[in-house]
């Protein structure tokens, strides 16, 4: 494994009363995507901005390429690039104009920042809309000029905080193609999310944030493999969901979730089951199943299934 280049250990940081890190450690290995997940309130954010400078700790340390975040914090602010959730681009100005006015800010000369505003326009698409107002930007292009602006100095760490909150598919798609370029030229990225498919199609690896605390890691198979296979049963008649969902129970140790219309899933106990034997079970229960089958979990289900928040059928 690439040694790492992000690093934290036991990171804290209280809100008076609210206890948004308890103890966070994390990883990153350089070169990698690393998937931070986690519900609304996890202590992802908090995370994000501890590592780039933003807040200080109340304990704990962290180092971003080599450099203490406290101790350090102007070698690691040169290092790092940061997009928020939500672009932070001046809707006044031209994309030109925003990224000549980053380029200045990060102390490039005129002739600097015109030329890397160049380079970053062809990179994202966004040559064609160069000299349009930003206020006339779609959704999707606002968030590849945000974050171009991000990558004004060609970070070795990029912070993405949700980068894609409120994109539709297409916008999405865009943004991560971007994140896949990147990391192809050696860019590491630590990237926050709420959608599972981004994280599943993106990340090396995944670290699952739970009550300010990292509460898994692993690949996204590792993590699928951990929790073992799913068997999904769906009736025809909604009147049959209690009596399977007390057979799936019966055979698999666990209430089962519902996961759809008509639809009920289970995690499956070391060594699996067979399927015949499922079938039965319900026949001698009387449900009709309209389906029997064995799957590996999704992501979403890993994520459900870990921070306790998969519904069981009542």
């Amino acid at each position: 494994m690439a040694d790492p280049i992000v690093v934290a250990e036991g990171l804290h940081k209280s809100f008076g009363g609210v206890h948004a890190l308890r103890g966070l450690d994390l990883s990153v290995p350089r070169g990698t995507v690393c998937g931070v997940l986690g519900p609304n309130g996890a202590g992802k954010t908090t995370a994000v901005r501890i590592l780039a400078t933003l807040s200080d700790p109340d304990a704990g340390h962290a180092r971003v390429a080599g450099h203490d975040v406290l101790r350090e914090a102007g070698e690691v602010r040169a290092r790092i690039g940061l997009a928020g959730q939500y672009a932070a681009v001046d809707e006044k100005l031209t994309g030109r104009g925003n990224l000549r006015m980053f380029g200045r800010l990060y102390h490039l000369s005129r002739c600097a920042a015109h030329r890397r505003a160049d380079e970053l326009l062809e990179r994202f698409g966004l040559l064609e809309a160069a000299d349009r107002r930003v206020a006339g930007y779609s959704g999707g292009m606002r968030r590849r000029l945000d974050l171009a602006t991000s990558l004004i100095l060609g970070p070795e760490v990029l912070f993405l905080d949700e980068p894609t909150t409120g994109l539709d598919p297409r916008g999405r798609g865009e943004i991560w193609d971007a994140v896949c370029e990147l990391v192809a030229d050696g860019t590491t990225v630590l990237l926050t999310t709420q959608y599972l498919e981004e994280a599943d199609r993106l990340a090396d690896d995944i670290a699952v944030v739970d009550h300010g605390k990292v509460i898994a890691t692993g690949t996204p198979d590792e993590l699928k493999a951990a929790i073992g296979d799913r068997l999904d049963v769906v009736v025809a008649d909604p009147a049959a969901l209690r009596p399977a969902a007390a057979v799936l129970h019966a055979v698999a140790g666990t209430g089962p979730a519902m996961t759809g219309t008509g639809r009920l899933s289970v995690a499956l106990p070391a060594g699996g089951l067979r399927l015949a034997g499922v079938v039965r079970e319900l026949d001698r229960a009387g449900v009709a199943a309209a389906d029997v089958s064995l799957r590996r979990p999704t992501l979403d289900e890993v994520f459900l299934r870990l921070t306790g928040r998969e519904e069981p059928v009542r």
